[in-house]
């Protein structure tokens, strides 16, 4: 009797123990908690008031892109020997989450900068580039990454971009398109091809100065939405690069472009994922303040179900997104679990934003609502850092591979 009793004595203190041992996806630490309030109070008091004159004048403006440095958010993984806070994979999708609420034009950006241009500073960097650079984009300097063409898109390795060696530099000749940031970066990382004959395994990643002769940043695109943040296309003309600017190694810039798209994945996950619920919560108490036949419109049955249906959505596309993230930052295999969170919070934004503009009725479609602009804005989440289909695609190779062991 007695060591029955020990045992469950045992099991019960297990069982209060095991909510320690494996917290719920929504359970930050206290830095995490901290980055997350205090961003969201920033969004609201710094963003929030000039969301629409950005988007109607398809320009960021320059307190914005300021006050993003001031804040830490530009260089959120950054070790602090360079400027930077220091921080978490996870913080960084939290903080692209909270923007995303406000202003997804906002939240790519720095998406942009933390998952994809200081991860590859910092992972492959010579400590020359990580000293003169990673300080530079942790206090005020944009970063841009090349990869996109006209002909290499969803086939990303098909590019053109070529890049010739001559003694100790290479003269990089070519274009580039949908380049984010392009407008106010001072930095891009340029993929292009120094043996043809190689196929893909030519592709190298080169640093390339804004102020570098030869480049040419074009005319922004005129999109429908994400408008404060700058698309444009790249003309590299006879573009002579020292070879110390090369990051990482020649002909492995394939490998840096996947891993790094992998992880932004989930980055566009969080914005998607934010820019449903900042939509979301702009709709909710508009349903629950206006009144239609003697009651409000929240009340009715038909209206409810639908609420009720598309918080249980954005609350899914929470937790693979959440999941993501710690996949990666354990370290443990998340190429798939990112795929899934890009792929159902993308769907789940249209699915949310339009739903909002029909509860709001006729003032859903106006401007004086933000709502048509989170509706304009989610499009492009089905579309970059890997379409739909490309996204379905590797997750059905990769389930493939599971089914063979």
């Amino acid at each position: 009797i007695a060591a029955v009793a020990a045992a469950e004595r045992a099991e019960i203190a297990l069982v209060r123990l095991l909510p320690c041992i494996f917290p719920p996806l929504q359970t930050y630490s206290e830095e995490e908690r901290m980055m997350r309030d205090s961003v969201r109070k920033y969004a609201q008091e710094r963003i929030a008031p000039l969301v629409s004159k950005m988007d109607e004048e398809s320009e960021m403006d320059k307190d914005v892109l300021k006050s993003l440095f001031e804040q830490g958010l530009m260089g959120i993984e950054i070790e602090p020997e360079y400027g930077g806070t220091g921080s978490t994979f996870f913080s960084s999708i939290l903080v692209i989450e909270e923007l995303a609420k406000v202003d997804p034009s906002v939240a790519v950006l720095c998406d942009i900068q933390n998952t994809l241009i200081n991860t590859l500073f910092a992972s492959l960097g010579t400590a020359a580039q990580k000293e003169l650079y990673l300080s530079r984009l942790s206090t005020d300097v944009i970063g841009s990454f090349c990869l996109s063409e006209s002909e290499a898109g969803s086939d990303a390795f098909s590019l053109k971009t070529r890049a010739e060696k001559h003694k100790d530099y290479y003269v990089i000749n070519g274009s580039k398109m949908w380049i984010s940031n392009a407008e106010h970066a001072g930095v891009f990382l340029v993929m292009a091809n120094v043996d043809p004959s190689a196929g893909y395994k030519g592709i190298t990643c080169f640093i390339v100065d804004r102020d570098t002769e030869g480049l040419e940043i074009c005319k922004k695109e005129n999109k429908l939405g994400l408008r404060a943040s700058s698309t444009c296309p790249l003309n590299f003309d006879n573009v002579k690069v020292p070879e110390k600017n090369i990051l990482g190694q020649v002909g492995q810039g394939y490998k840096y472009a996947i891993g790094m798209l992998n992880g932004g994945r989930i980055g566009i996950a969080a914005q998607m994922l934010g820019l449903a619920q900042g939509c979301f919560d702009h709709a909710i108490p508009y349903t629950r303040q206006r009144s239609q036949f003697g009651k409000r419109i929240f009340d009715f049955q038909g209206m409810q179900h639908q609420i009720a249906h598309v918080a249980t959505q954005i609350e899914a596309a929470r937790l693979l997104t959440y999941n993501a993230a710690r996949l990666k930052e354990a370290g443990r295999p998340f190429i798939k679990e990112a795929c899934m969170a890009k792929y159902f919070s993308a769907e789940i934004a249209t699915l949310t934003t339009s739903k909002c503009i029909e509860w709001m009725g006729g003032v859903g479609f106006t401007k004086d609502y933000p709502i048509e602009k989170y509706y304009r804005d989610c499009k492009i989440g089905t579309i970059y850092e890997g379409t739909t289909n490309v996204q379905l695609s590797t997750m059905a190779k990769i389930i493939d591979k599971e089914f063979d062991q």
